[in-house]
């Protein structure tokens, strides 16, 4: 039997916001702890967003019958995850860029 879950720890799921890769190597690991607050501080911007859009929505939607309010709920949904996705994804991108030009 084999688990897809037996190695591997937490790291391997953040490592999206761990700038250990391409140019952020040589950095200090001060420099690193900084980068990491930041990107996880806007990842939890953009979830928050999302959930800000999410109860925009639903409100709107339901107990207002505001199509417009639930409009705007979708696209805030929709630019939170966005975010999270592009901010997520930064590493891959990062030492894909810096590979092809090294």
């Amino acid at each position: 039997m084999l688990f897809a879950a037996d190695k591997g720890d937490i790291n391997t799921i953040i490592g999206g916001i761990a700038p250990d890769w391409g140019p952020f190597g040589s950095l200090g690991n001060e420099a690193k702890t900084m980068i990491q607050v930041v990107m996880a501080f806007a990842i939890l911007i953009c979830l928050g967003i999302a959930v800000w859009g999410a109860a925009k929505q639903r409100i709107g939607a339901t107990a207002l019958r505001d199509t417009f309010s639930a409009e705007q709920g979708k696209g805030l949904i929709i630019a939170g995850l966005t975010g999270v996705f592009i901010i997520g994804s930064l590493g891959t991108l990062f030492t894909i860029v810096y590979g092809m030009a090294v």
